[in-house]
This record gives structure tokens, C-alpha cells and sequence, in this order.
């Protein structure tokens, strides 16, 4: 999480000063591009599924600040013992994801490599009015959660060959969907902030959006916070990633516990995830206006709690 020194430009509107999903540049006054980059590893033996995974993933930085993904660039590394109808598999699935975005895959790069790696290179445009960043929530904001979590500890046990069909199958479809319609809603009910949670898990995603100043907390409620079916038992089998208390390390000083489940809630807050949903900050009394428009549309995007003016986490039953 380190952090480059800022451009000093005025048409840069937002750079990697705040750690935000996308970098945005302003290209006239009622018109800017928002742009990103990422590539992941595969997370499940189909390779179709892993590059609309991997696609699906790297758009998500684009809804994530409020835009419309346009275009994108494939981004390939590839070992040469793998066979290219494989390869071709993936870019399918990647192309599928993308198309149901509406967005234009464009051409690409790639490499040869000894572990194979898929995302995207990706483009899409917002009014410099309308970016979502990760910071700006407010005391009193609610917070929504837009997927269940949990898709590090279920795919730590899909490649164990631990996780059944069904659970297998609720993980592909969380991490298959895109974050259109979430970032849609939210952009209509009026957010003041949003991210994806991804890597840093839960936790370190939140950490963001709170910043450093100490003036912005969040009161959470453990019983809101939606699991994918299996991840209990997967957890209770040790099929936790690395990455999840690499998480716990960095960001567990930042959180205090009001429940006496702690134990089973911590890895879960902490769980990496890959194509993870959006974290919201909604207005109050814009809350029903969102939930509502989710429940038109066949979601239930559980509120977690709201932001509070103290400068941590609390988890509480």
C-alpha cells in the first residue's frame, strides 16, 4: 500500500495519492476517462471461467469510481507448455464478460511466462461531477455491502480439491457478476463514496475509505455480514489464504471486537477477495431509495452498519 508521489496536473481529477480503484483524467469539461489495470492468477480449472473471473475483476475498478466501462486491452502471460486452445478459452471468457458490459475488447499484449496470468487493461468514462472515490462517507453514512464474502477462503479450498460442487458453483457465480447494477444503484441514490473490496479484504478496503485522520469510524454488525454457503466449514478445515492474515497483520490494530465471535468473524474480515462486491456510503435518507432500487432488481444487499465520527472498526453482534 505504498504510495507514489502525486502528478501535479489539472486535468489529472484523481491519482494514487488516496489509493482509489481508478486512476481519472479529465479530457473536456463535461467528460473525463477513467482507467485501470489488473491480471490475476487462475482461480478455477475451467479456463473460461477464469478469464470471465479475471475480466469481470478488472472492470469492477471502473464501477467502483461511478463510470461506464468502453474499452479494454487484453493483458496476457502465458506459459508456452500450455496449449493455445486454452489460451483461447480464456480470452473467450474475458471477451463474454466484457461484452455483457458493453464493453469493446480492443486488442491486447502478451508474454510468455512460466505461471499463467489474465486481466484486463481497461477504459470507461464519468462527468469529472459524478466520481465516487473512496473517501468522502460522513458520520452517520450507512454502509452496504453489494456480494457475500469469502471467495479467498472458497477458492484456497476449490484448489485443495476440498469445496463441493455447490459450493464451488456459489463462488464462480459471486465472482462472475459484475458490479453494473450495484454501481448503477448507488450512483442514483447518491452516494458519497464507494469501492470494490478485493485484495485487502474487507478490512483494508474499509481502512481506505476511512483514511488517516482519525475524525471517521464504522460501527459494523457481525450478524449483517453476508458469507458465501460453505465458507463456515471451509474456514473450520483451515482452508484460509495466506493473504488473509497477511491482512490481519496489517490492518487488526485498526479493529475492536464488541462481540464474544470474534473467532468466527476475524478471518472472514480479512479474507482476500477476487471480484469482491461494492462498499457503499449511502445518506441516510437515501437509504431506502437504494434499497429499493435493489430489490426491483432481485438483490438484497445488506446494510453492515454506519459510519460513526471516531477514527476505528468496531464489530458488534
Amino acid at each position: 500500500m505504498s504510495r507514489l508521489t502525486p502528478e501535479v496536473d489539472p486535468r489529472l481529477l484523481v491519482g494514487s495519492d488516496t489509493l482509489d480503484d481508478a486512476a481519472v483524467v479529465r479530457i473536456a469539461d463535461d467528460r473525463a476517462v477513467v482507467f485501470t489495470a489488473d491480471f490475476i492468477t487462475p482461480l478455477v480449472d475451467d479456463p473460461g471461467v477464469w478469464g470471465r473471473i479475471a475480466a469481470v475483476n478488472s472492470l469492477s475498478d471502473i464501477y467502483a469510481m461511478g463510470g461506464q466501462p468502453l474499452a479494454a486491452l487484453n493483458l496476457v502471460a502465458w506459459p508456452s507448455r500450455l496449449p493455445g486452445e486454452m489460451l483461447l478459452q480464456v480470452l473467450q471468457g474475458g471477451a463474454a464478460a466484457a461484452s455483457e458490459a458493453a464493453c469493446l475488447i480492443v486488442g491486447g499484449h502478451t508474454v510468455e511466462d512460466p505461471e499463467p496470468k489474465y486481466g484486463l487493461a481497461a477504459l470507461g468514462l464519468i462527468r469529472p461531477d459524478a466520481i465516487l472515490r473512496n473517501r468522502g462517507a460522513r458520520p452517520g453514512d450507512r454502509l452496504y455491502l453489494t456480494k457475500p464474502l469469502g471467495t479467498g477462503i472458497l477458492t484456497t479450498a476449490i484448489k485443495a480439491e476440498f469445496a463441493d460442487p455447490d459450493q464451488q458453483q456459489a463462488a464462480v457465480r459471486c465472482m462472475t457478476a459484475l458490479n453494473r447494477t450495484a454501481a448503477e444503484a448507488a450512483v442514483a441514490a447518491g452516494a458519497r463514496a464507494m469501492t470494490d473490496v478485493t485484495g485487502f479484504g474487507l478490512i483494508g478496503h474499509l481502512t481506505e475509505m476511512l483514511g488517516d485522520d482519525g475524525d471517521l469510524g464504522v460501527r459494523l454488525s457481525a450478524a449483517a455480514l453476508p458469507w458465501l454457503p460453505g465458507v463456515r466449514e471451509q474456514m473450520a478445515m483451515g482452508m484460509v489464504p495466506r493473504g488473509a492474515y497477511r491482512n490481519r497483520d496489517a490492518f487488526a490494530a485498526r479493529v475492536q471486537w464488541d462481540t464474544g465471535r470474534q473467532e468466527l468473524f476475524e478471518m472472514l474480515v480479512f479474507d482476500p477477495q477476487t471480484s469482491g462486491g461494492l462498499l457503499i456510503a449511502l445518506p441516510p435518507d437515501a437509504a431506502a431509495t437504494f434499497e429499493a432500487r435493489a430489490a426491483d432488481q432481485g438483490h438484497n444487499w445488506p446494510c453492515l452498519g454506519q459510519f460513526s465520527p471516531t477514527g476505528d472498526i468496531r464489530i458488534g453482534d
